[in-house]
C-alpha cells in the first residue's frame, strides 16, 4: 500500500461518497465471544431501561426527569430545583469520570454502554438482519429493482422500526411525566390527550430518522465524545488496537498461502482479508490506527480472532492495547494525570454524598416583599414577608407555623395561621413580623426564625429585619 492510500482514509469518512451523496453502511453480522458478551450487556441494559420508570420506593418512582412541573427522583428520592447544586456536581463527577474512563480505556462507554449503540446494534440491525439477511444479501436487496420481495422486506422492516421507535418514545415519556400518568393517558386514549399523543408522534419520527437512516453518522457527526477523546487519548490508553508491529512485518501485509513461510517472506500476521473493515458498523479500517469514527465495539477483534484460529495463527493481532503496548510492550500503569483525574473524581464524589447526607427534608425561604418599607405602630416596628415551604420528604407536614427565634416579635399570617404541607409539594404565603423597637440595634437587624411542625423545630431561617436609625 502507498503513503497516498494509507493516509488517504482521513480525507473523508465511509458514509459519504465521493460526490458527497450517503453512502449506506452494511457491516456483515458479528459472531464471537467479545458479541456475545454485548448481546448478553446488552439485554440486561434493555431490561433495566424498560422496568426501572414502573419501579417505586416508598410512592416515589426510581428516576424521574419532569422539567414541565420541575419534579425529579434519583433513586426514589425527590429533588427540587432548589437542589440544582447537586445536580451541577453530579454533573461535574459524570465528566470528570467519562474523562477518567477516557484516559485508560479510550471509547468503550460507545462500544458497549451507549444507548444509541446498544439500540442501533442489537435491536435495530439485528431485526435488520433477519428480515434481509447478512451483508451480501442486504446490498444485493439495495440493488435490486422494487418488486414483490423487496417492497415486502423493506415495508416490513421499516413497520417494525417504527412500532420499536414509538414505543421507546413512551418509556422516554414515563421517565418525563411518570408511569402513572403514561397509564392514565393510555386508558383515557387518545382524545382526552391529543397534544401529548402529538408529541409523542414527533419523536418517534426522530428516533425512527435515526435508527432507519441517520444510524451511525449519530456517532460520527453528532456525537462529541469521538472528538473529546482525541484530546484525551495518548499513547497509555487502551483501544481496540491493530497489532501493527506484528501484523505488517517487515514487508507488510499479504495474502495467506498455506505453503508461505511468513516469517521468511517478511510478511506479518495480516493475511488482508478485510474481514474487519466487513464487520465494523463505521465503515473504517481500524489498521489505520486510531480513529474518529472507531466506537471500540469489538466486532473487528472477534472477526480477526475468526480468521486467525482458521489460518493457525495466533490470536489477538486485533485486541485491546495500548500503543506502548503494542509498540514497546509497555503494560498499562497509573500515571500523574490518572492520579489527578482519581483525586478530583474522588473529592466531588465524597462531596456529592456529603451534601446529599445533609440535605434536609425540608426547605424554607423567607423574603421581604420587594418595595415594602418597615411600618411603625407605637413601638412596635413592622415588616411584611413573603415564606416558600418545600416539602422534601415522603410524608405530609402539619401543622406548619414560624417563630421568631432571635428577638421577641410576633408573627401575623395572611391566611391561616397553621398550614399543612402534602410530600413532594409546597406552600407559600405572606406574614408580618413585628418587634419591639429597643430591641433593634441596627438598621438592618439580624434575625432567626424557626419553622415548626406543631411544637418541633424543623428549620431555622437567618433573614434581615429593616427599621429605622438606631441612636445610642
Amino acid at each position: 500500500m502507498s503513503a497516498q492510500e494509507q493516509k488517504s482514509f482521513r480525507d473523508s469518512i465511509a458514509t459519504i461518497d465521493e460526490s458527497g451523496h450517503r453512502n449506506f453502511i452494511h457491516p456483515k453480522k458479528p459472531k464471537g465471544k467479545f458479541y456475545n458478551y454485548r448481546t448478553w450487556l446488552s439485554w440486561v441494559l434493555l431490561a433495566i431501561f424498560i422496568v426501572i420508570p414502573f419501579i417505586k420506593i416508598k410512592g416515589n418512582q426510581f428516576l424521574l426527569f419532569n422539567v414541565v412541573d420541575r419534579q425529579f427522583n434519583i433513586l426514589g428520592y425527590p429533588f427540587f430545583p432548589q437542589d440544582f447544586h447537586l445536580l451541577a456536581i453530579g454533573i461535574g463527577l459524570s465528566v470528570v469520570f467519562i474523562i477518567l474512563f477516557t484516559v485508560i480505556f479510550g471509547r468503550i462507554f460507545c462500544g458497549w454502554l451507549c444507548p444509541q449503540t446498544i439500540f442501533m446494534e442489537m435491536v435495530f440491525r439485528k431485526i435488520e438482519f433477519a428480515i434481509e439477511g447478512d451483508r451480501a444479501k442486504q446490498m444485493k436487496l439495495e440493488k435490486q429493482a422494487w418488486n414483490k420481495e423487496k417492497i415486502f422486506k423493506k415495508g416490513l422492516k421499516w413497520t417494525i422500526f417504527f412500532i420499536i421507535s414509538f414505543f421507546i418514545s413512551n418509556l422516554f415519556l414515563a421517565y418525563v411525566i411518570g408511569s402513572d400518568e403514561l397509564l392514565l393517558y393510555i386508558r383515557e386514549g387518545i382524545g382526552k390527550h391529543l397534544r401529548t399523543f402529538i408529541i409523542l408522534l414527533v419523536f418517534t419520527g426522530v428516533f425512527y430518522f435515526v435508527f432507519a437512516w441517520f444510524r451511525e453518522q449519530v456517532c460520527i457527526i453528532v456525537c462529541p465524545y469521538g472528538r473529546l477523546q482525541g484530546v484525551l487519548l495518548d499513547n497509555k490508553s487502551i483501544n481496540v488496537a491493530y497489532d501493527f508491529v506484528r501484523g505488517e512485518g517487515e514487508k507488510g501485509r499479504g495474502k495467506y498461502k498455506k505453503s508461505e513461510d511468513r516469517a521468511a517472506s517478511g510478511h506479518g500476521d495480516c493475511i488482508d482479508c478485510k474481514q474487519c473493515i466487513a464487520v465494523c458498523p463505521t465503515g473504517i479500517d481500524i489498521r489505520n490506527g486510531t480513529q474518529l469514527e472507531c466506537i471500540n465495539c469489538t466486532a473487528c477483534i472477534d472477526a480477526c480472532d475468526s480468521m486467525m484460529e482458521s489460518v493457525g495463527f495466533e490470536k489477538g493481532l486485533i485486541r485491546y492495547a495500548s500503543e506502548d503496548d503494542i509498540e514497546k510492550g509497555e503494560k498499562f500503569k497509573f500515571n500523574t494525570r490518572h492520579w489527578f483525574y482519581t483525586f478530583v473524581l474522588t473529592v466531588l464524589t465524597a462531596l456529592l454524598i456529603g451534601l446529599i447526607m445533609l440535605r434536609g427534608n425540608v426547605e424554607t425561604t423567607l423574603l421581604r416583599l420587594p418595595g415594602q418599607m418597615y411600618q411603625t405602630e407605637g413601638e412596635k416596628i413592622t415588616n411584611i414577608y413573603t415564606y416558600k415551604v418545600i416539602n422534601k420528604s415522603r410524608e405530609t407536614l402539619k401543622d406548619i407555623t414560624f417563630k421568631v427565634l432571635s428577638h421577641k416579635g410576633s408573627i401575623k399570617y395572611i391566611g391561616a395561621q397553621d398550614f399543612d404541607v402534602p410530600e413532594k409539594e409546597q406552600a407559600s404565603g405572606t406574614l408580618f413580623i413585628s418587634i419591639d423597637r429597643k430591641d433593634l440595634h441596627s438598621r438592618k437587624e439580624p434575625i432567626k426564625v424557626g419553622v415548626f411542625e406543631g411544637e418541633k423545630l424543623i428549620e431555622e431561617i437567618s433573614t434581615n429585619f429593616p427599621g429605622p436609625m438606631v441612636i445610642k
